[in-house]
């Protein structure tokens, strides 16, 4: 499915990780036949950011194929709202994508991800922290094959929502004004 690099040294291309909805069964039925252990996490991903990086490289450490399902733009914004998100499904695929803790990416048009785990049956099923102690989609089928279900702590004070408040109040601020008063910066340079 994946080809290697045209030339040494260079990665291959992320776009080949971008696997269509309908190749999802075939693809996990043939790596589990290969003896890989299959990890799933799932989400917007809407601005790639640190928290994100950290969390599908721990993802990644539980299993041999870490497969991320991805919201699509409609799903977004109806789990998000107006203005989400800020980037389109296959921007966003093709960042995951460029991550080499992330083997596969597929996007799904539900708001949830129960119908793609009953097509991907991971080994392990991972959420963020958030989710500990509430019932995450999906966890019932991954147990009744023997999976196991995870959470990860997320790095504090990163999320798309709060990156997305801190730009607005960088705007409301005006040009030029990185937290001083309105229309001046904090530069010492000469004029």
């Amino acid at each position: 499915m994946s080809r290697g690099p045209e030339h040494p040294g260079i990665p291959e291309e992320p776009s080949a990780r971008v696997i269509p909805r309908r190749s999802v069964r075939a693809l996990c039925a043939r790596l589990r036949n290969e003896g890989k252990r299959i990890v799933f996490t799932n989400g917007c991903f809407d601005l790639l950011h640190a928290g994100h990086a950290q969390y599908l490289r721990r993802a990644a450490a539980l299993g041999d194929v870490l497969l991320v399902g991805l919201n699509s733009d409609a799903s977004v914004r109806r789990l998000k709202g107006e203005g989400r998100p800020v980037q389109k499904a296959a921007d966003r695929a093709y960042l995951l994508a460029s991550l080499s803790c992330v083997s596969y990416v597929t996007i799904f048009p539900e708001d949830t991800p129960a119908r793609l785990i009953v097509e991907v049956v991971p080994h392990v099923l991972v959420k963020g922290g958030d989710w500990k102690g509430k019932e995450i989609v999906g966890s019932d089928v991954v147990r009744a094959h023997g999976g196991a279900v995870k959470t990860i702590r997320f790095l504090p004070g990163r999320s798309t929502t709060s990156i997305l408040a801190r730009a607005g109040d960088i705007r409301r601020k005006g040009p030029g004004s990185f937290g001083g008063p309105r229309g001046t910066s904090r530069s010492t340079h000469a004029s």
